[in-house]
Formats: C-alpha cells, sequence, structure tokens
C-alpha cells in the first residue's frame, strides 16, 4: 500500500494499481525513495521508478491544439 498526506488529506493506493515494477519491489527499495525536488513526483532511484503526484491523484492534463489556417 501507498500511503501519503497531500493537503491534510490520506491518500492510499494499491501498490500493484499504482506500479508492477514498485509492488514486486524489496522494502528496502519500496522505502529508498525521494520526493522530486518541485515537489510533483516521487522518485525510486534504486528501481529508476518516478510517480508523479497527479497520476497518484487521479488529475489527468490535457493539452489543447490551436489549428491555424492558411
Amino acid at each position: 500500500m501507498l500511503s501519503l498526506v497531500v493537503d491534510g488529506k490520506r491518500i492510499q493506493r494499491e501498490l500493484k494499481a499504482v506500479s508492477p515494477l514498485l509492488a514486486a519491489a524489496s522494502e528496502e527499495e519500496q522505502q529508498g525513495f525521494r520526493v522530486s525536488p518541485s515537489g510533483y513526483g516521487i522518485h525510486w532511484p534504486l528501481l529508476d521508478e518516478d510517480i508523479s503526484i497527479d497520476g497518484l491523484l487521479g488529475i489527468a492534463h490535457r493539452v489543447n491544439l490551436i489549428r491555424r489556417s492558411a
């Protein structure tokens, strides 16, 4: 289980749903994480795995493409 607190709210996610690689990792590999300097992601250097906070929260970003006529 991955458990974190964001803006005072506890969020929990099953590791298998977040990252099969993280779910299969040893406890040492799972515990060896770093929060990115920007605060927008978590990195596990022993696994070379990155997860964004937006992804954990289910926030999807859309790109709006603007077409210009010639």
